[in-house]
């Protein structure tokens, strides 16, 4: 790696990952329709072809939405002691919309993360 290399701001990918923009630019979109990665960005020309999110947003979307309704079943049962089937009624819908929301920002911010950490071939770098 080169010493003159400019400095990529990895709070600045990532805010602009969460928002499913380029961690680049911040104005061209990261995925064309729910989560599939555009090969460029159409505003700055930057390939996104080289990210390898993986497995790990659905990783990091379930961990943070079942953290997220454990808290609020269990609170929710301490509190007022509702029926089965009225906690499935209130945890399962937010737990699906939650997962569904948050799937494709977890990926953008990761997508960031990668581009400005110079992984995966973001830096010129293909290893």
């Amino acid at each position: 790696m080169d010493d003159v290399e400019e400095q990529r701001s990895v709070g600045q990918a990532f805010r602009n990952g969460l928002l499913r923009r380029c961690p680049d630019c911040g104005k061209g979109r990261v995925f064309d329709g729910y989560i599939k990665v555009k090969h460029v960005c159409e505003n700055c020309g930057l390939e996104l072809h080289h990210q390898r999110a993986d497995d790990a947003p659905p990783y990091f979307t379930m961990l943070i939405v079942l953290h997220f309704v454990i808290s609020g079943l269990l609170t929710v049962e301490q509190n007022y002691n509702l029926e089965t089937w009225v906690q499935l009624s209130i945890w399962l819908p937010v737990s699906l919309v939650l997962s569904l929301w948050l799937l494709p920002r977890v990926k953008g911010a990761l997508i960031g993360i990668q581009w400005a950490r110079r992984m995966h071939g973001f830096g010129g770098d293909f290893s």
